[in-house]
């Protein structure tokens, strides 16, 4: 039957073999035997009769001159040997030519042993299989491929060498159609008794995804080793059957192999997804047992676990350990030191690798990327590029991350600018890392062109979730919800992971969506997920930011895990619900369970002394000292602008204005806010002022600065201040963001801007204001107009106030709720007094639960009493942001965005 050979395409990337058998190393070549002189002998082999005192050079002397050129890796050596062989003997002479082609191979010159293998006449099986192997393993299936069945045409007999060389090919391609036609020909050809074929199989099934055909396989073995073995098990690893790979490898010791380090890394890989740490620290304890911890791929495989699953400690334990090290051990180690945090370390790492190679490289960068260290990772970027080192998809993206951490719009142009002019084949999910840049460097618009005409379905619930994040990241909730919503209407719904589900759950509590959250848990629930930390953070943070204190605390305590992240959400579930009391609790018994804080934690157990139930001036300060005396953690601005906040709500004014001139930094925004903000709340107008003055310095064109002073004018009488603030904000074109208020009802957000008329039925809305107002009044609500910003006249101020989006959220809660259930509001900035006061009001007049969550926390409303104790009635004044606009004063907010 005649076969066409294919012509050789362009190489591949090299690949490591997985199965690493020397064909030709194992072959018995028979001596060589020179022929009988005779009429029709080759020239070359006849006696010389004019220099019959010369004697023909021995033929073993060229083989002894190519093993000599293989030992001393001396290519000169092995080409003149091979001008002496062609020479001196017959060019008929098989054996010497596959001599030639296994020292071309051995010196990596394949295109060589090539030449030497078409020079042959009549090539052997040995021929063929030394340069089909040699093809399979530099990733050239199509020549692998072509010899093989030139091998068939021309009647040479595979044998095992043979087979495993072709099988390796479709391993290393991944070509299981191909690998099954070969199993049909070893099968007729009575080849599937030899163990090596059948281990080649077993990987090209494994590798290939057929794990039915592998356990097929394996089953019929006649002849097994530990090669069969560790390719069974790593395909029941590769399926996600964890528990499946150590019930082989207790049968394999029934059958008595102890197992390799590849058998012992591959348990590690199975421990590590589905048992944990106890169940690597046991294929540890065996490796001890057997005399297997300092195997090199063991050594590997425990370096890789204790980073996932151990201390720094455990990981550098193992390392140092190690007798041999290849780059392989480097990097793990260089990883592990980047997954604890330690930077330096890890760099210190890299700088005495005596190796390195382009997954070096990439370990490096991708751990810049994972501890914040953007501006560094663009650096080691720029010397991969300026020194030619190899280039993956994995460098790019890595280099695209660090682009968008430091959110440098520029830098994000020139990266992408870069991509294009060298030519750099733009694969899926380095186009995911983009559109991740683009919306983290505030080019959302170009993110959401980008994720409208995507075209990678394998990567789309990755640039789904980038986008998601980013409308969320710029506070565009209500829009991260509809893309949400898009990606699940689809043909083809998209499958959260972990980390998808976290990053919904985080925006169903921002948004005080509990109906949509109480579905994602069932999501959750159902993909066993609850177990995964991160999960359980969002969903616990999810029910407190929603309301459902208790179902959020219940929830913690049944998290088989806490980390820190797991804490700080605990106290801030208490901050919200204004419990600082119980915020500080939750402090001390991280400290007695041994959890070691963070930043965040300090920022959030200072913030809760504002809301303990008497002052705790001494406990902040205690706590402030605390952080880097006991815990080597360094004040930020945050913690400072913290500290300012709860001296000047306790009135400790005197010490707030200390701790800002004695900052070792220049105070910032944040500072200058706080100290605004508690000396509105104080009526402090002397200090207040120098507040005003420092905050326009440093933020002439953020909107929210401007409101700030215009209420603290206003809040004092000071209308011709306040109007001259507001006349600066017009001039300047500087506008506030809209004020909202929503409800959900039935899976859909209802929101209302004041004096909204939007909504399908505002009228019924508006009716049922109108009649609540009058009740309340009759029960004694007093519109309070000081809280209306505006020199206007006393009706037009009552106007204003009636109408507040608060209101018309809590009227329409009113009407689509049931009698027994609580009506349950958010408002995107804090409630007015006014409002609070209103609040109180309903609640007693039609005996319903309402609460209301703003900026600052949850109101909870029942009886005409809030859970805050009445927090407007000692303080005065809302916060800057009130309902209506300071810049128009003569616009309702009733349009939106």
């Amino acid at each position: 039957m005649a076969t066409t050979i294919p012509p050789p395409p362009s190489p591949f990337p090299h690949m490591k073999p997985l199965l690493s058998l020397s064909p030709l190393s194992s072959l018995s070549l028979p001596p060589f035997k020179p022929k009988t002189p005779n009429v029709s002998s080759s020239p070359l082999t006849q006696p010389n009769p004019t220099h019959h005192h010369h004697h023909s050079p021995s033929p073993l002397a060229p083989r002894r001159l190519l093993r000599l050129a293989v030992d001393r890796l001396d290519l000169d050596l092995g080409r003149a040997a091979h001008a002496a062989a062609v020479k001196a003997l017959d060019n008929e002479d098989t054996g010497l030519g596959n001599a030639l082609i296994s020292m071309y191979l051995k010196l990596g010159r394949l295109s060589d042993a090539r030449k030497a293998f078409d020079a042959l006449p009549s090539p052997d099986v040995a021929s063929f299989s030394s340069l089909i192997s040699a093809y399979a393993k530099c990733g050239r299936p199509v020549e692998a491929a072509g010899l093989f069945c030139r091998m068939r045409f021309l009647g040479v007999e595979p044998n095992e060498f043979s087979f495993v060389a072709i099988l390796t090919s479709c391993i290393r391609q991944l070509d299981g159609r191909l690998g099954s036609q070969v199993h049909a020909f070893a099968v007729k050809t009575d080849h599937c008794s030899c163990v090596h074929v059948n281990n080649a199989l077993l990987g090209v099934y494994v590798k290939c995804g057929c794990a039915s055909a592998a356990d097929q396989l394996f089953g019929e073995m006649a002849e097994r080793d530990v090669s069969s073995w560790n390719a069974v098990m790593l395909g029941v690893v590769e399926e996600c059957r964890y528990d499946e790979a150590f019930r082989l490898f207790n049968l394999m010791q029934m059958e008595g192999y102890h197992g390799d380090g590849f058998s012992l890394s591959t348990l590690l890989t199975a421990a590590a997804h589905g048992f944990g740490g106890a169940g690597g620290e046991a294929v540890h304890a065996y490796a001890l047992k057997i005399g297997l911890e300092l195997d090199l791929s063991v050594g590997n495989a425990l370096v890789g676990f204790y980073t996932q699953f151990g201390s720094v400690e455990d990981v550098a334990d193992v390392f140092w350990r190690m007798p041999i090290k290849d780059v392989t051990s480097w990097t793990g180690m260089l990883t592990g030191y980047m997954e604890f945090g330690m930077v330096e370390s890890a760099v210190d790492i890299f700088d005495q690798m005596p190796e390195r190679n382009c997954v070096t490289y990439n370990a490096l960068l991708a751990g810049f990327c994972h501890n914040g260290e953007g501006a560094r990772g663009l650096d080691l970027f720029q010397h991969i590029l300026e020194n030619d080192l190899e280039i993956s998809d994995f460098t790019l993206t890595s280099a695209i991350n660090a682009c968008g951490m430091v959110s440098d719009l520029k830098m994000s142009e020139q990266v992408h600018a870069f991509m294009i002019k060298s030519g750099c084949k733009s694969s899926s999910w380095v186009e995911a890392a983009l559109l991740d840049m683009y919306a983290k460097c505030g080019r959302l618009d170009d993110a959401q062109k980008m994720f409208t005409s995507w075209a990678h379905e394998e990567s789309f619930p990755v640039a789904w979730t980038s986008l998601i994040c980013a409308h969320s990241r710029c506070g565009l909730h209500f829009e991260a919800l509809h893309l949400f919503q898009t990606g699940l209407s689809r043909d083809d719904p998209v499958v959260m992971d972990a980390f998808a589900l976290a990053m919904i759950l985080g925006l169903c509590g921002t948004l005080g969506f509990v109906e949509l959250g109480q579905q994602l848990h069932c999501v959750v629930t159902k993909s066993g997920l609850l177990s995964d930390v991160e999960v359980g953070n969002a969903l616990f943070s999810m029910y407190a930011k929603c309301g459902r204190l208790e179902d959020a605390i219940s929830l913690f305590s049944q998290m088989p895990q806490h980390d820190t992240v797991s804490w700080n959400a605990l106290i801030t579930a208490y901050l919200i619900h204004r419990q600082g009391d119980k915020a500080l609790d939750v402090w001390d018994s991280m400290n007695m369970v041994g959890v070691k804080p963070d930043f965040i934690t300090f920022l959030l157990v200072i913030s809760a002394c504002r809301y303990t139930s008497s002052n705790s001036v001494d406990v902040c300060h205690g706590l402030f000292h605390s952080m880097e005396s006991s815990y080597n953690i360094i004040p930020t601005s945050e913690h400072y602008s913290a500290m300012v906040d709860v001296l000047g709500y306790w009135g400790s004014f005197d010490e707030a204005e200390q701790l800002i001139k004695n900052m070792p930094s220049k105070p910032n925004a944040s500072v200058w806010r706080a100290l605004l903000d508690s000396c509105r709340l104080r009526s402090n107008m002397t200090l207040g002022r120098q507040a005003a003055q420092s905050l326009l310095e440093l933020e002439p064109q953020d909107p929210s600065t401007y409101v700030l002073v215009s209420n603290l004018y206003s809040a004092s009488g000071r209308w011709h201040c306040s109007e001259k603030v507001r006349q600066d904000m017009r001039e300047k074109g500087l506008q506030k963001h809209p004020v909202r208020s929503w409800i959900t009802h039935h899976n859909t957000m209802h929101s209302f801007y004041a004096r909204d008329r939007s909504h399908p039925q505002s009228k019924d809305i508006y009716s049922a204001l109108d009649i609540l107002i009058l009740e309340c009044m009759k029960a004694g609500y007093e519109p309070d107009t000081c809280f209306v910003l505006h020199e206007v006249e006393e009706y037009q101020k009552k106007n204003f106030l009636f109408y507040h989006s608060a209101k018309l959220a809590v009227v329409y809660g009113l009407l689509i709720s049931g009698p027994d259930r609580p009506v349950r509001v958010v408002k995107n900035i804090l409630l007015c007094g006014d409002c609070h006061a209103f609040m109180k009001y309903v609640s007693s007049v039609t005996g319903r639960e309402i609460s209301v969550r703003d900026a600052s926390g949850f109101h909870n409303f029942r009886g005409g009493v809030c859970s805050c104790g009445d927090y407007w009635s000692e303080l005065g004044y809302s916060s800057s942001t009130s309902d209506q606009s300071v810049l128009q004063p003569d616009r309702p907010y009733g349009d939106k965005n």
